[in-house]
């Protein structure tokens, strides 16, 4: 089964629950994007040669505001995962409130293999060649996997050169010096914080001393990391990125960990703590587990050998459907990934209406804002599930899916 099929099989089995109020042309409609572009962009390398880039955009629904969506550079992509990842992206916008639809740009390139010059021209000729398609009211792209503050700056730049037009709102995720919103490159990991922290609450626990394993933490999750530790007293016993896994079944000191990195020296080496595989994270004994990387890491072949009580998803789609059958069969609770990771595209909202309005909050006020969204939109989504007796995941995709629906129904 291909990975769409298995995000509007998902959408059906929520639909189940909502099916007596909508038509079901309405679902048909969500079931598939609006539209998806595929694309082409040459660029002269260092070495004089030319070089040409294929990528995908998959607009999904903008029934409840404007596309919104990330900008991916990796080299292992499908035009499949770039619709599913879009639909993905509007349930994610919808389970938190926020009245933006949502697309997804993806470019196959490994961008580590680039220089930096190779990296802006590539940036800037993929602006260039759709600045056409792309408005601040209409289309607004943010970083996602593999794509940075720096490749905002030289899209935004790129943007207002080609089109003559000073709109900052038009990308977010951008430096601070040029209308970046406070506290963003932090919103995804302390939105999920609080998702996590009030899933706990709601069944008289708390996150002080849970054991907590986190699966790949790039520069995003480590921030989640110490997060967790400093603001709800939790302790990370295991983290990983792509380079480096460490363990101690104790505690780990996080803000050593982080040091180190900025100092760009080897985390594995520094001795005070266990090697441990990216695998083997996954089948630690402990609180809660932390899947932070790319799709599917949880499947059907290691499923049944998690020992976690709880999977916060801060990845996108990091549990497959096969694997979410044999956990449930396991009570293990699962925060999916649509609510679990809304923080950072919560934060991008903010950023946006500020560009628009000229008006820039200072960081105390986002974060209030950022907590005021995220723990009302965890509670109704427990509450649902307990009622209706379903799965987190399945009952988040029907608030989301209602609010979308909703929203077509009243249009047509």
């Amino acid at each position: 089964m291909s990975l769409f099929q298995s995000v509007q099989d998902q959408i059906k089995e929520s639909f189940e629950f909502i099916k007596n109020d909508f038509d079901d042309n309405l679902l048909a409609r969500v079931l598939r994007p609006d539209r998806v572009l595929e694309f082409y962009i040459p660029v002269k390398m260092d070495d004089g040669t030319t070089q040409t880039f294929i990528g995908y955009r998959s607009q999904h629904n903008n029934a409840r505001g404007p596309y919104k969506g990330g900008i991916r550079f990796h080299p292992n992509v499908s035009k499949d995962e770039v619709m599913s990842l879009s639909v993905w992206m509007s349930l994610k916008t919808s389970v938190v409130w926020i009245p933006l639809g949502w697309w997804k740009w993806w470019i196959i390139v490994d961008p580590k293999k680039l220089s930096k010059s190779e990296l802006e021209k590539l940036s800037r000729w993929f602006m260039a060649k759709l600045a056409p398609f792309i408005w601040n009211l209409v289309d607004v792209p943010a970083p996602d996997v593999n794509t940075t503050w720096q490749i905002m700056a030289w899209m935004l730049d790129e943007y207002i050169r080609v089109t003559w037009n000073q709109t900052p709102g038009v990308i977010t995720g951008k430096p601070l010096s040029i209308w970046w919103s406070q506290w963003r490159e932090k919103a995804t990991s302390l939105g999920g914080c609080f998702a996590l922290d009030e899933y706990l609450k709601n069944s008289w626990q708390s996150l002080k001393d849970k054991t907590i394993a986190i699966q790949w933490a790039g520069n995003v999750w480590l921030n989640f990391a110490t997060l967790v530790v400093q603001l709800f007293g939790a302790k990370v016993v295991a983290i990983s990125d792509s380079k480096w896994w460490v363990y101690d079944k104790n505690w780990l000191d996080v803000l050593a960990i982080e040091k180190l990195k900025l100092e760009n020296k080897s985390v594995q080496d520094y001795g005070k703590w266990e090697k441990i595989s990216n695998e083997d994270l996954l089948l630690l004994s402990i609180d809660i587990l932390v899947p932070s990387a790319l799709e599917q890491v949880i499947n059907e072949k290691n499923a049944d050998k998690i020992l976690a009580k709880v999977i916060l998803e801060m990845a996108n789609w990091p549990v497959t459907p096969e694997a979410d059958k044999i956990l449930k069969s396991k009570n293990i609770s699962i925060i999916p990934d649509v609510l679990a990771n809304a923080g950072g595209v919560t934060v991008s909202y903010f950023e946006q209406v500020q560009n628009n309005t000229n008006y820039y909050r200072p960081e105390s006020e986002v974060n209030e804002k950022l907590e005021a969204i995220m723990r009302p939109a965890t509670l109704d989504v427990i509450h649902s599930a307990e009622k209706y007796k379903t799965t987190l995941r399945n009952w988040a995709y029907v608030v989301s899916l209602r609010r979308i629906l909703e929203a077509m129904k009243i249009k047509n």
